[in-house]
């Protein structure tokens, strides 16, 4: 039976683990180390578990399922991380992640101590890695860091403080380096290989009659051979039956679905758009076409070379065009973008950009988390980005030069709209920084 502290240490790192790992297919645990009794592995949430002793299962032909190698110690009993790393990766795909637990490289005292008074069973870590020295390790072998998570790992329940200070250990400035252990989620580099992936780009439009059109001729001249899925939400001046018109127009030089929302809001009828889509990669573009379709391929490219499998916009890279962004607004972005980085311990210039682009695969994943985070975006940004961080799934900003609106005008609402988005920080804040996850 092991002793109550050890229960709960157990359960700490099993539940930071498992706020990705539930949404993955398979965690395998691989080079356990002495002293590793298995616990953390049985109450670590996936739908498959294993323990691998000689090597890792060959995952490089994985191209939709998720696998994550769990790491748990490996790194403080190991001489060469770097080879390590190197060893493992020929053997991963683009969508595997190495799930990395180490002891805090600052503490080693009190390892020493812990197994001194034999409240800690195993033999001595020889191996203590900072948060630099692993990302240069990962730069070297060829991975990339994609999150970061401290936390307690020590019994302090018994006095009732553990899960109170759990909680705010990430949040406060040099307390969460006393930390005892951390979850480090590295992904390998791998560009993609093979056949070309197929695209559907879903355009949200309310009141977009004059943009219609020229949003299907930009995306044609781009020649990325891409499925156009138009969901018109409650229009006013005939959008629907210009949509209906480019459709039947254009019919023969590219596939436009065209569907109608029930409900209300961006988010509602990018959910409608994806759910109908075809797909291997899943984009958005707002039909005001303030983001250039012309820069879309970039974003194919962006993922396609490897460099993330979540591709974000961002708009505050390049001076804006006109009014396309009023200073009120351009503020705000820049502070969201701000407490969203704090929040997700991702690093994003711009959480605001309409266009994005994920693996129909992966936003499958960004479903299930949504359940059972619970429905609180009635944007679309935030519940793409939320997931796509906890997740692993490595997050790249493509800079793009907003340009001003040609047509219509702009159902972005401000001061309301700001205070939703407000909340739905705050939310984060609870959630995913202090640890309140499902």
């Amino acid at each position: 039976m092991l002793p109550r502290w050890k229960r709960y240490s157990n359960r700490v790192v099993a539940a930071e683990v498992s706020a990705t790992t539930r949404y993955y297919d398979r965690v395998v645990q691989w080079m356990r180390t002495p002293g590793d009794d298995g616990d953390v592995l049985e109450a670590i949430e996936s739908p498959q578990k294993e323990l691998a002793e000689t090597s890792i299962p060959d995952c490089s032909n994985e191209e939709s399922r998720r696998t994550a190698i769990l790491l748990a110690g490996t790194i403080n009993h190991h001489y060469d991380v770097e080879g390590l790393l190197r060893d493992m990766k020929p053997r991963l795909s683009r969508t595997s992640r190495v799930l990395v637990i180490a002891f805090n490289p600052y503490l080693q005292w009190l390892y020493w101590l812990a197994l001194k008074l034999k409240l800690k069973a195993g033999v001595m870590p020889t191996t203590f890695v900072t948060l630099t020295d692993l990302d240069n390790i990962c730069r070297l072998a060829g991975y990339e860091r994609v999150r970061f998570r401290q936390f307690l790992y020590c019994p302090w329940r018994l006095l009732g403080l553990g899960s109170l200070i759990n909680a705010l250990m990430p949040a406060v400035p040099f307390l969460r380096y006393l930390s005892l252990a951390s979850l480090t989620i590295v992904r390998p580099l791998i560009p993609q290989t093979g056949r070309r992936p197929s695209l559907s780009i879903v355009i949200p439009a309310r009141n977009e009659r004059g943009n219609i059109a020229p949003a299907v001729e930009r995306i044609l001249a781009t020649g990325i051979g891409a499925e156009v899925i138009f969901v018109e939400g409650h229009s006013s001046d005939g959008t629907w039956e210009e949509i209906e018109r480019v459709r039947t127009e254009y019919a023969s030089r590219i596939t436009i679905k065209a569907f109608r929302q029930d409900g209300r809001g961006k988010a509602d009828a990018v959910r409608l758009g994806f759910s109908e889509a075809s797909g291997d990669l899943l984009a958005i573009l707002d039909a005001d076409l303030t983001m250039p379709p012309e820069l879309l391929p970039r974003f194919v490219a962006a993922w396609a070379e490897g460099n993330a499998d979540f591709v974000n916009g961002s708009r505050i890279v390049y001076p804006m065009e006109g009014e396309a962004m009023r200073f009120l607004n351009r503020l705000g972005n820049v502070f969201f973008a701000k407490a969203v980085t704090w929040v997700l311990g991702v690093r994003l210039g711009d959480c605001l950009c309409g266009t994005k682009l994920v693996m129909r695969s992966d936003y499958e994943r960004m479903c299930r988390w949504r359940r059972d985070f619970g429905d609180f975006d009635p944007f679309g940004d935030f519940e793409l980005l939320f997931p796509a961080a906890i997740l692993g799934l490595g997050i790249v900003d493509v800079p793009i030069r907003y340009r001003a609106r040609t047509y219509g005008s702009t159902n972005i609402r401000r001061f309301r709209h700001g205070l939703m988005l407000l909340r739905m920080t705050i939310i984060g804040l609870f959630r995913v920084k202090l640890g309140k996850l499902p």
